[in-house]
């Protein structure tokens, strides 16, 4: 008889953060494990937009151990837990039924294949590109003995190291030579202690996001058979550009302004838009950033793009985007973020199944704009 695997919270939250680190994240958000016992047993889990009661209530119908939403429970330092506000009701209602709460918010704006990406492929926005730079990178550079090279470089590459655009793997390796003299408690791999040694060594560097720097040096360092590894952290001025706010591209054709916010009105579901611009302007070049985007609309226009669809967008922020003739669609916060509970929900499902765990992830239905358009 096979033997079933327990899935537990941490492991359902260490499947987000490979997808989505932490360190994406903005300075001032919070995400992650927000409410719930990591050492807990999970077997089906909602994804949503809000972690509001109501999804906490259709989790609990559905026999859900965990929420998954976009949005944090638990966005500031609390004071106090009370059951007199929101957040204390949903708080206590969660630990009640025993339903952990998880949320990834700009690390999932921020992330490849995350909620940017899936708003412009939805609006038939095509190679789309991260709108505003990405963090910065790190190189890595460490000595190897020779023959032992090819060991170390998998255990980076299998830590997220060694990524340039399309290509993965990539390294650069240079022969040296490298002299040292054990200590007389050393157990030296090569050499012997009180004795210089030298050795024909490699010089492999590899670039790599600052997310991944802890696990790759940590994989490294296992990987390495010296006793005490010599390797330099270099931060360089180079931004990824994987990974980023909003996302640019082009539509295969161009549209007017007109044609191109009924093509939002109907692939975001929306009763209602609010547009900036002529009806007859032509669309090619779109950017887009879901919920509130309006403080990309100079980048925006600085890479070309003809309109900017986001949310949230103020009356002096339609002013600035109608000042430099570039358009702005307003499908507001909702109609632009509800699109990450199909899509969150595919990818967990994806990775869960790649990853072996069992685990069962459902969207949350009967979501609704607190806008009405009357």
């Amino acid at each position: 008889m096979k033997k079933e695997t327990i899935v537990r919270i941490q492991d359902l939250t260490g499947l987000l953060h490979a997808l989505y680190p932490t360190a994406l994240a903005e300075e001032w958000d919070n995400v992650g494990l927000q409410v719930g016992d990591p050492a807990a047993e999970v077997r089906k889990v909602l994804v949503c937009l809000d972690p509001t009661e109501k999804a906490l209530a259709a989790a609990k119908e559905a026999g859900a151990q965990a929420v998954l939403a976009h949005h944090p429970l638990i966005f500031r330092p609390l004071k106090n837990l009370l059951p007199t506000d929101e957040t204390g009701r949903t708080v206590y209602q969660a630990v009640r039924d025993g339903i952990a709460v998880l949320c990834a918010h700009t690390n999932l704006d921020r992330g490849q294949n995350g909620l940017n990406d899936w708003l412009a492929a939805a609006l038939g926005v095509t190679h789309a590109q991260p709108l505003a730079a990405g963090d910065s990178l790190v190189k890595l550079v460490v000595f190897v003995p020779l023959g032992h090279e090819e060991a170390v470089a998998e255990a980076l590459y299998g830590a997220g190291a060694g990524h340039i655009g399309a290509y993965d793997r990539v390294s650069f390796r240079a022969p040296g030579q490298g002299t040292f003299r054990p200590g007389p408690e050393a157990k030296p791999f090569i050499g012997t202690p009180g004795e210089t040694e030298r050795v024909d060594e490699l010089r492999l560097e590899v670039i790599l996001p600052r997310e991944a720097l802890s696990r790759a040096v940590s994989r490294m360092i296992k990987a390495h058979p010296y006793e005490e590894v010599a390797y330099d952290l270099i931060p360089l001025l180079n931004t990824r550009s994987d990974i980023g706010l909003g996302r640019i591209g082009r539509l295969a054709e161009p549209l007017s302004l007109e044609t191109f916010s009924a093509r939002v009105k109907q692939a975001l579901c929306v009763p209602s838009l609010r547009v900036v611009g002529t009806a007859d302007r032509k669309i090619s070049k779109v950017a887009v950033c879901g919920g509130s985007g309006a403080s990309l609309i100079a980048e925006a226009k600085r890479q070309g793009a003809d309109v900017l669809v986001t949310g949230d967008v103020k009356y002096h922020e339609a002013l600035q985007a109608q000042s430099t003739q570039m358009a702005l669609v307003d499908a507001g916060h909702f109609g632009t973020e509800r699109i990450m509970v199909p899509g969150l929900a595919k990818v967990m499902r994806e990775e869960a199944g790649r990853k072996k765990l069992e685990l069962e992830f459902i969207e949350m239905e009967g979501d609704e704009d607190p806008f009405k358009t009357i």
